[in-house]
């Protein structure tokens, strides 16, 4: 079984040949590629490459565009910070909408316009061509309070939410609009998922979450869905007062942080939504041992159940000892229908 059916068929409840394997990696895989972390986030084809090198190396099954969260701001105009070898940044002190009333000057980019999101879109475009249909490819934008806080700053658009919902609303509006149109570029361009990354949502409490940001996602994910292309939520950090929310977004997949309750996660948001999680990326994978990062896989498992993609709670370190990634696939590889994962040898 391919790695795109695999997933598909997981989504679907399906029968599957093993558990698909699909952590994120990005500083790990230009780490993996020898490339600096500059070369990987601006340039395409330097970043296709580098997926391509982890499928290849570690026989993933997904290879991913996200990057960093400020492709979308840039091509706004925000100011964004580089650096020669870790992701960009935002300037919380310089934002882009630092005075709130510029919303009304601002029209979404084009993203096939020769900016950030355009060198996205072309990677998407590039990896189909790479990989086939064999490989799932993972395009991604940002959902409507994270590139709030990109546009705003995180603590300014904290108290828009509770001192001008309104102003908000207006917010979350052009940010739906640019979102759905770079997804659908990407869409376009041939990928076969979409993830949505939303981290700030998890510093909001349950009841503002449910007012202003819920329904921004719920359309996006909505829309999406219109596109044909299913959904993976990614929302950094503790989320366990949103699971009940979140489990109603209709999302494919979801992403469950480390910080966050996984058992409480599968309760929650019921059967049919498929979890990656959530062993912590830093304990487990940069500073754990191989038995470490097998056993902590094999309790998720346990935990979530069949619906379960092998991965950790967030991003992949860019130090990991390989090892400790191989034991990501090797423990995805083992959990075939007649495997016993307390009796599977590590590699």
């Amino acid at each position: 079984m391919q790695s795109k059916e695999r997933m598909f068929n997981m989504f679907s409840d399906r029968p599957v040949d093993r558990l698909p394997a699909q952590p994120i990696c990005m500083t790990f895989a230009a780490r993996t590629a020898g490339v600096d972390y500059y070369s990987y986030a601006t340039d395409y084809s330097v970043l296709a490459e580098a997926q391509i090198r982890m499928v290849e190396t570690y026989d993933l099954d997904i290879v991913t565009l996200c990057s960093d969260p400020c492709r979308e701001s840039a091509d706004c105009g925000a100011p964004t910070e580089w650096f020669p070898d870790q992701p960009p940044a935002h300037n919380p002190q310089n934002s882009l909408l630092k005075d709130k009333r510029d919303l009304i000057h601002l029209t979404p980019p084009d993203p096939l316009g020769g900016g950030r999101m355009h060198d996205r879109v072309k990677g998407a475009a590039l990896l189909r061509e790479k990989v086939g249909d064999d490989i799932p490819i993972l395009g991604w934008i940002e959902g409507p309070i994270a590139e709030a806080a990109d546009l705003r700053g995180i603590n300014e658009i904290m108290v828009d939410l509770i001192d001008d919902p309104a102003f908000v609303h207006d917010l979350f509006s052009f940010i739906l609009e640019m979102e759905l149109n770079f997804a659908r570029a990407q869409i376009d361009a041939g990928i076969d998922i979409i993830g949505i990354g939303d981290a700030a949502a998890s510093l909001v409490g349950p009841d503002l979450y449910r007012t202003l940001i819920y329904p921004y996602q719920k359309q996006m994910v909505g829309s999406l869905h219109d596109m044909g292309c299913p959904v993976r939520l990614h929302i950094c950090g503790n989320t366990t007062h949103l699971l009940t929310d979140m489990g109603k977004l209709g999302v494919e997949m979801v992403d469950i942080d480390s910080l966050a309750d996984i058992d409480l996660a599968r309760k929650r948001m019921g059967p049919d939504v498929t979890i990656l999680g959530n062993i912590d990326p830093v304990q487990y994978l940069l500073e754990g041992t191989l038995e470490k990062v097998f056993d902590g896989l094999a309790e998720c498992h346990r935990v979530v159940g069949d619906r379960y993609i092998v991965g950790p709670g967030c991003e992949v370190p860019p130090f990991s000892p390989p090892e400790n990634v191989r034991v990501v696939v090797d423990y995805a590889k083992a959990q075939t229908d007649d495997a016993n994962p307390s009796h599977v040898a590590i590699n």
